[in-house]
């Protein structure tokens, strides 16, 4: 499974990924993962990245491949 995916017409990292739904760098992501979801908003395909956005935290976010949709399980 390659690590990096396109998103939005744009290749990232998970990483960028992360930071896309964050707002800003992780501090640590791992490899994006395809989910079973479709996005609520215009049934595009949805990616998830787990990342510490603290020393102390760690969130998955769920992203939408073709548009702006996003959330994380916080």
């Amino acid at each position: 499974m390659s690590e990096n995916r396109v998103v939005q017409g744009r290749m990232v990292t998970p990483e960028r990924l992360a930071e896309l739904v964050e707002g800003e760098r992780p501090m640590e992501a791992e490899e994006i993962e395809d989910t079973d979801r479709d996005c609520p908003d215009c049934d595009g395909s949805v990616i998830s990245v787990g990342y510490m956005p603290s020393v102390t935290e760690f969130v998955t976010a769920y992203k939408c491949q073709d548009c702006d949709w996003a959330e994380t399980d916080r």
